[in-house]
């Protein structure tokens, strides 16, 4: 059996203790850069049963998946398959498994580091000081603030235990959150608007699908406090990049902090770039050495099952079936 592992930028599964292991079983090919076409991703699968997908770098599309014949199973890092033709997938019996958990607790302390980064603007006194400046400003605390957490799955869970110990309020909101659901992590169930015009911290925790692309558009971010910020550690096209640049230039809202972008690698001329109120991070919220040990160890799990015949955490079992 074939198993190649794609995108792996940071180079870390050639190295790893359970591809290792994994090689004792199958022929394991790891690539380092990215591919620059769909060919090119298609010549790399050749002969391939098994693909690792490192996050959601590269797209699997159906005529990729045409172009594949002996693929079986995709093992993807995370939970996000935005990527994945899955009703493609599925029709050609390769099924998706995902490595929930993995970097729930890495995106939560991202999240929160954002929030304090633009509250404390911590990057534009952090530059002053490498300037031999001392500056002091008058910033803002979160404690006593009220934090919209904008879905409430793993990771929004996660901020909100960090946020309860700093003494926050927690409003929360999701396409099908329960108010009970919310007051076991001590929020309270509102909607959408209500927790746009309500929050001091608006953070999004939603996956990318086609209900949520989009969600926070100009006449939502309309609705915020002008001292109010957002912080987005899910996924760029979740919120209206052209309104947010707007609504941060204008005065709108107060700051912003962004791990994710609707383009990335962020291009050079992008307006986030010549905003002071915006600190930015490359879409590092789940790359910690922990993330990345969960993500190869229950990666290789699920293609160790996958082999021995009794796959695991697998996104449309019917795929197994045809």
């Amino acid at each position: 059996m074939k198993v190649v592992v794609l995108d792996d930028w940071n180079q870390v599964w050639e190295s790893a203790e359970p591809i290792k292991r994994l090689r004792e079983r199958a022929e394991v090919v790891v690539y380092t850069d990215a591919a620059g076409s769909e060919d090119e991703t298609a010549g790399r699968l050749a002969g391939a049963t098994v693909v690792v997908a490192n996050r959601e770098r590269t797209r699997f599309t159906k005529s990729l998946f045409e172009r594949t014949s002996e693929l079986r199973l995709i093992a993807q890092t995370g939970t996000g398959i935005a990527h994945i033709d899955a009703p493609a997938a599925t029709e050609r019996g390769i099924a998706i498994a995902t490595t929930p958990g993995g970097s729930t607790a890495s995106v939560a302390e991202l999240t929160i580091g954002l929030m304090i980064a633009v509250f404390r603007q911590l990057g534009a006194n952090d530059a002053a000081m490498h300037r031999g400046e001392w500056p002091m400003p008058v910033t803002r605390q979160l404690g006593g603030k009220t934090l919209g957490l904008v879905g409430l799955g793993s990771i929004g869970s996660a901020t909100a235990k960090i946020a309860r110990a700093m003494d926050m309020k927690l409003l929360a909101t999701g396409f099908s959150l329960t108010p009970e659901r919310a007051v076991t992590q001590g929020a309270k169930a509102v909607s959408l608007d209500e927790l746009m015009g309500e929050s001091d911290v608006v953070s999004i925790h939603l996956r990318l699908s086609e209900k949520s692309r989009g969600l926070i558009s100009a006449e939502r971010l309309s609705r915020m406090k002008s001292s109010a910020i957002l912080v987005n550690t899910a996924r760029g096209a979740i919120v209206d990049e052209p309104a947010l640049v707007e609504a941060l230039r204008s005065g709108r809202i107060a700051g912003a902090g962004l791990d994710v972008f609707v383009t990335e690698p962020l291009p050079e001329n992008n307006p986030f770039r010549e905003l002071p109120t915006v600190v930015m991070t490359p879409h590092i919220g789940w790359i910690t050495e922990e993330a990345y040990d969960a993500f190869v160890t229950n990666s290789v799990k699920n293609i160790t099952t996958f082999m021995d015949g009794e796959p695991t955490n697998v996104k449309f079992p019917e795929a197994l079936r045809r």
